[in-house]
């Protein structure tokens, strides 16, 4: 099999993706805002242009009224603002994290949308919960189904058994149809394998059991600095080109990537320049995802394949722990 496809299985079928440009992988972040401040984030994203990857920075459009659990900057802040802007001359995505660094209801999520179709031109391509909100869509043990969701609930002491109301059409923070309408892409599973694609090779997929996402995608495992430099290892970069995959990390730039003097880890630094310098495809998330789909049409996810990747991702998160 060429370097620059990877083979992905569906029923019966072998559907292939072929990279443009003769490349022979894929790499993309989605940077949940989580703690992002001035001053925090900033070389990060100067080394990924300088090395010409283009990833997703998300972003809450609005401040918030409450006191958050995690906080962080707003689009209200004309500095970060500014930034938000100037990252997206260059090429970076900028997508949604929620309205706010908290729980809200539907009046409050819709002007936070509006506020973003202001700022960037259009709505939000791509989306990823904040899991301190309960208006999140799916969220909590509505992740999962069955056998899994009773699962999930006995591993996590069900404390966040119905405890996320953004699909609920009875409930104040229902914002569904919004979601449904205005945003293509909002992600659900997340694994330690740096081959996202070959780890959920059915993303993107439409689920009909949760019809208000249009289409859901998985990432790579990399909340912190430590666990994205696990993940994106020399060992797991060379895997990653030999397999012909993609990968899609998740994580937050704001987590230790940077200290308080503006420099970079050092381990980071050294592993994204040589990421870069790769025969990758270094695109937003929302560009990765609609070239997958132009390539291998739409995909709506069967029960046995809905199954597989519940699967997949409650075995990752019973090893690792947290939110994802």
């Amino acid at each position: 099999m060429p370097n620059s496809a990877l083979r992905l299985r569906r029923g019966p079928l072998l559907i292939r993706v072929q990279w443009p440009e003769g490349k022979s992988f894929a790499f993309t972040v989605f940077d949940d805002t989580d703690r992002a401040v001035p001053g925090n984030y900033e070389a990060v994203y100067a080394l990924l242009r300088d090395c010409g990857m283009l990833t997703t920075k998300s972003v809450w459009p609005l401040r918030g009224f409450r006191t958050p659990k995690i906080g962080g900057a707003t689009c209200e802040d004309q500095a970060y603002a500014a930034h938000m802007l100037e990252l997206q001359r260059e090429g970076f995505e900028i997508g949604f994290h929620g309205a706010t660094y908290h729980m809200v209801e539907r009046p409050f999520i819709e002007r936070s949308l509006n506020r973003f179709r202001e700022l960037f031109g259009h709505d939000p391509r791509t989306m990823a919960n904040h899991s301190d909100s309960i208006d999140g869509i799916y969220w909590g043990d509505a992740r999962v189904s069955g056998i899994h969701r009773w699962a999930y609930n006995a591993f996590s002491s069900a404390r966040n058994k119905g405890a996320f109301h953004g699909h609920e059409a009875s409930s104040p923070h229902f914002w569904g149809d919004l979601c449904r309408d205005r945003i293509d892409y909002v992600r659900n599973f997340i694994t330690g394998d740096i081959n996202t694609l070959k780890a959920f090779p059915f993303i993107p997929y439409h689920d009909r059991d949760r019809p208000l996402v249009k289409q859901w995608y998985a990432s790579s495992e990399g909340p912190e600095v430590l666990s994205f430099n696990r993940t994106i290892s020399e060992r797991n970069q060379d895997r990653l080109e030999a397999e012909g995959g993609a990968c899609i990390m998740y994580t937050h730039f704001a987590a230790g990537f940077q200290d308080t003097s503006g420099q970079l880890n050092l381990r980071f630094r050294h592993l994204i320049e040589r990421l870069s310098r790769k025969n990758g495809w270094f695109v937003p998330t929302a560009t990765l995802l609609d070239y997958i789909r132009r390539q291998r049409g739409e995909h709506v996810l069967t029960c046995s394949e809905r199954a597989r990747m519940e699967r997949t991702w409650l075995r990752h998160k019973i090893r690792v722990g947290g939110t994802s």
